[in-house]
């Protein structure tokens, strides 16, 4: 059993409708000083009517865009509303409005001009001051599923996705589902229901199987020919494999193979590229440096193989960055960074079903947003949207209320996760489409958290060492200096320099501010290229 959403369009139901009626039912303008509870229309002699009540204004009955498409057009030299009255024209009568001039239609539509001229309406004398109305969504919403109409082609709201049958061949194949999304009252949808209602059809899930493992992630669609964005740990099982056979399901149902078209392990991003695909629905692209804390998210993914699966929470914080475990992380001795011992990373990547077992030696540091929107094993790659339905983010990490990476033990959503911002993932998917691969910038030093070092009287990076020839030396830094700014974006600690490092293009041009002897300084940096052995 399937669940269903009705598509049939809204609109007005004429099946009911009277018939129009003829120029003698018309009913003439009451004199001044008749009695105002007077009905609009005498009823037709061979048809019983009821005793009129003084203190009831007369109902319509039947709807305006019927009424005003009966209207008969308005008597010769009769004034019209908005129009100079007519020497000799009769005066207007100020209880009923009348109806377009020359009619021929209704003049109602959905989401358009209302036909608030189109039927007989009663005068109020002396009316009350309306009140403030509440700013509405609805325009927005309105907006957001015209879209998800536009783009999604027949799937509009629904969709099917493949609950059964990961395992594809080289052609696609259509099986039967729940929809995507379910839309059970079509007036009363909410900003989440739009969202989702436009990004679903964007996002897929992933199914990865080596010799020994195998787990599920997802990804977002880049383009119609069936390029997709996800993380690298999802198609490798963080480094355990490099040639992990690919299952890839669309929110409707449809089933492709899938073959690695790059991995980017620093920023661990990856881009797929799926087999004879065609009439996909791209994802619309956000821009992440617009962003404020307190934001709406959405996340759209497949936890624990559930796909289409929504969430929402806010923006908890901006310019975050982390270190998580990888083994796929590539060498690189250059930008080094100096930690604590015996602490170990509360982050982990959000696998989906299947164990992993990692032993991983290496860490990445990567530049985050943070969400409270519920991220939980197998969101990797998915989607972090905006209220606007458009891309903010790719879902990465979650933290770690306990158990540790090496024992393979995970926990799901405690409120903190993390998402790539939306300009990272663009400009490396774009490389790595073009290429193959992603670059990424090289400062040419080695830091460690200032807050470490005695007599420490600030936060930042402190420069244990400017690589000779490298790029923080060409800049004219040296060592004791304290980097608390890269590009603005506040520098605490020396994951922070490294991730907003890393996040930029080989040769990228940056504003590096230091503090030199308590005295705060400023330098242009042009970066290096990073290595990845």
């Amino acid at each position: 059993m399937s669940d269903t959403t009705d598509n049939r369009p809204e609109g007005n139901d004429n099946s009911h409708n009277a018939e129009a009626p003829t120029s003698s039912q018309h009913h003439t303008p009451t004199p001044a000083g008749a009695d105002a509870a007077q009905t609009p229309a005498a009823p037709a002699a061979d048809v019983p009517a009821a005793a009129p009540r003084a203190d009831v204004p007369p109902m319509p009955t039947r709807s305006p865009a019927a009424a005003a498409a009966a209207w008969p057009p308005p008597a010769a030299g009769s004034a019209q509303p908005g129009l100079p009255a007519q020497p000799g024209a009769q005066p207007a009568h100020g209880g009923y409005a009348s109806a377009p001039s020359g009619a021929t239609a209704p003049t109602g539509q959905a989401f358009g001009p209302a036909a608030t001229d189109a039927h007989p309406t009663l005068t109020l004398h002396d009316p009350a001051p309306a009140a403030p109305r509440k700013k509405s969504s609805a325009p927005r919403i309105a907006a957001l599923l015209v879209a998800a109409a536009l783009v999604g082609g027949g799937a509009g709201l629904g969709g099917a996705y493949a609950g059964v049958n990961l395992w594809g061949g080289s052609d696609a194949s259509t099986v039967s589902g729940p929809t995507a999304i379910t839309v059970n009252d079509p007036n009363n949808v909410n900003d989440t229901a739009a969202v989702a209602s436009k990004v679903v059809p964007s996002v897929v899930t992933i199914s990865a199987t080596g010799t020994s493992a195998g787990g599920t992630g997802s990804g977002v669609i880049l383009s119609a020919d069936g390029y997709v964005l996800t993380n690298t740990h999802v198609v490798t099982l963080d480094g355990q494999t490099g040639d992990a056979k690919l299952s890839v399901t669309t929110s409707d149902g449809r089933v492709y193979a899938a073959t690695v078209v790059g991995t980017d392990p620093t920023y661990d991003l990856a881009v797929i590229k799926l087999t004879d695909a065609s009439g996909l629905t791209p994802v619309e692209w956000g821009d992440s440096s617009k962003l404020n804390v307190g934001d709406s998210t959405t996340a759209i993914g497949a936890p624990l193989g559930l796909s289409n699966t929504v969430t929402t929470g806010i923006v908890s914080a901006l310019n975050r960055s982390i270190q998580v475990a990888s083994s796929a992380a590539p060498s690189d001795g250059s930008d080094s960074q100096q930690s604590e011992p015996g602490q170990e990373s509360p982050f982990r990547f959000d696998f989906g079903q299947g164990q992993q077992s990692q032993s991983a030696t290496s860490t990445i540091k990567i530049a985050v947003i943070q969400t409270d929107a519920a991220i939980n094993p197998g969101n990797s790659g998915g989607a972090l949207v905006d209220d606007d339905g458009k891309l903010i983010g790719i879902n990465v990490a979650i933290a770690s209320a306990g158990g540790s990476s090496a024992s393979g033990s995970q926990s799901g959503n405690i409120g903190v996760g993390f998402s790539i911002p939306s300009d990272i993932a663009k400009r490396i998917s774009e490389e790595i489409i073009d290429t193959g691969s992603a670059t990424h910038g090289l400062l040419g030093a080695s830091v460690q958290d200032a807050s470490g070092i005695q007599g420490a009287t600030t936060t930042g990076a402190y420069v244990a060492e400017a690589v000779s020839g490298g790029a923080a030396q060409a800049a004219g830094l040296t060592k004791g200096d304290i980097i608390t700014k890269f590009n603005g974006i506040p520098v605490t600690n020396s994951i922070d320099l490294t991730a907003q490092v890393r996040a930029l293009a080989s040769g990228a041009k940056a504003e590096v501010t230091y503090l030199r002897n308590g005295q705060e300084k400023t330098a242009e940096v042009t970066l290096g290229t990073m290595t990845q052995g």
